[in-house]
């Protein structure tokens, strides 16, 4: 997600400063933002000068305090709200105080983020959607505290990336999620439940609801452990069972079964093309 939304940022002609914990992280980061960028030219949606240019905007830093000249910071570090809390402390220590702190969390209060910062009314939710260059949308999350200023400069920074801005109430899961999220755990549900196979599952929905892609297909692109953590979120938040992790999804994430990221989900990826994974249910 990170990288994704710095190579938007950059396309769209705004320098970026890329921060992450390492450098092999940083590395793998910039690997994918070039291939993206490559994919792109390749379809004809993106000049190859043009590509040149937007790798010219980006730098690669595994120093905090390089973003202190940053006129917005979007974090994207997973969905842990003590992790996140900690980070924007020390960010709102390092950066001035006319710099807009935005989340890309999909389900944590943003109300809540913005309390571990001096500056609440400077803070606001920007859930992008991935893979962040292809998907149009961005939930803009106004939290009780965001000012009115900040909250017109996200939707302007969000259309000048190109992306359609929709207003969500800072209640978890947002709009999307608050939707999605019981879908997709139903169809883990449903394969738990031997209603069928991972393979049918998938196919039912794309054929019989016109879909893209299949749940248990999403879910692997999503992360299971992301899903997982959001589902948490989302039951702490509203107690309803449509929200309430299924087991075979805890065991999937505790066995390392992280989807696409890790090689092995619903579907095995060490396949070309992926086939679906022998679960012992």
């Amino acid at each position: 997600m990170g990288s994704g939304i710095a190579q938007a940022a950059a396309v769209a002609g705004f320098a970026v400063v890329v921060r992450d914990v390492s450098e092999p992280a940083l590395r793998r980061g910039e690997a994918a933002v070039r291939s993206s960028l490559d994919r792109l030219v390749a379809k004809e949606k993106l000049g190859t000068a043009a590509r040149e240019t937007a790798l010219t905007r980006l730098s690669w830093t595994s120093e905090l305090a390089t973003l202190a000249d940053c006129g917005l910071v979007i974090e994207a570090i997973p969905e842990d709200t003590a992790l996140k809390r900690a980070l924007w402390q020390e960010l709102d220590g390092r950066c001035p105080p006319a710099t807009i702190f935005a989340s890309n969390t999909s389900s944590l209060s943003i109300t809540e983020l913005a309390a571990a910062t001096g500056r609440p009314d400077r803070f606001i939710g920007l859930h992008f959607f991935n893979p962040v260059p292809l998907m149009p949308l961005v939930e803009v999350v106004r939290g009780l505290t965001t000012s009115a200023e900040t909250f017109d400069a996200a939707l302007a920074f969000v259309r000048r990336l190109g992306k359609e801005p929709i207003v969500a109430r800072d209640r978890s899961g947002f709009i999307v999620n608050r939707l999605l999220v019981p879908y997709l755990l139903d169809a883990v549900r449903a394969l738990e439940e031997g209603t069928g196979s991972v393979a049918d599952i998938d196919r039912g929905m794309q054929l019989g609801c016109g879909h893209p892609m299949g749940p248990l297909m999403l879910l692997d692109l999503v992360g299971l452990d992301t899903t997982l953590s959001i589902g948490e979120i989302l039951f702490q938040e509203y107690r309803e069972a449509r929200f309430a992790p299924p087991g075979l999804l805890r065991r999937m994430v505790a066995a390392g079964f992280h989807g696409r990221k890790s090689g092995r989900g619903f579907y095995d990826y060490t396949a070309e093309p992926p086939r679906p994974s022998d679960l012992t249910l």
